[in-house]
């Protein structure tokens, strides 16, 4: 890879993506920055992905209402100017909790962007789970799922 050169993006640069009831505007991919990866998400309550796990460092950073964000054991709201690390491999979620939230998610090397095409072209605005899994597992990402509970 060659090494990257200074960029901008505007708003007219990006078309948003349908991933998991949002729309996400890929800012910048590890094609264009070498490394790190930066997504604007937007979306209405209820919006988010299902729990999941993979290699890249993951962080959010609230510009308008709340998210509530799932990682490992722990559950956090995050809201209007707060910050929160999930570190790779960490199996998490969020949930927009607000009537609408925008926030920034930052990835510490490539893999999102893709997936987030590969969603948007394959499932678009459906919920449809296996097919995201399907998708997921392209992609380094993988779904967490629940164990029933021991009798």
């Amino acid at each position: 890879m060659s090494k990257p050169e200074p960029f901008v993006v505007t708003p007219n640069d990006h078309q948003p993506l349908r991933v998991a009831g949002e729309a996400v505007s890929v800012l910048a991919d590890a094609e264009r920055t070498g490394s790190v990866e930066l997504f604007l998400h937007e979306g209405p309550e209820g919006a988010g992905p299902p729990p999941h796990f993979h290699p890249w460092d993951e962080s959010y950073y609230v510009l308008e209402g709340a998210i509530e964000v799932l990682s490992g054991d722990r559950t956090q709201t995050v809201k209007h100017g707060e910050f929160m690390f999930v570190p790779g491999g960490t199996a998490h979620m969020f949930r927009i909790k607000t009537a609408r939230a925008r926030f920034l998610s930052f990835n510490s090397r490539g893999g999102a962007a893709a997936f987030f095409r590969d969603i948007d072209r394959t499932v678009g605005d459906t919920i449809d789970i296996p097919k995201m899994i399907q998708v997921a597992s392209r992609h380094a990402v993988h779904a967490v799922v629940a164990q029933p509970p021991t009798p």
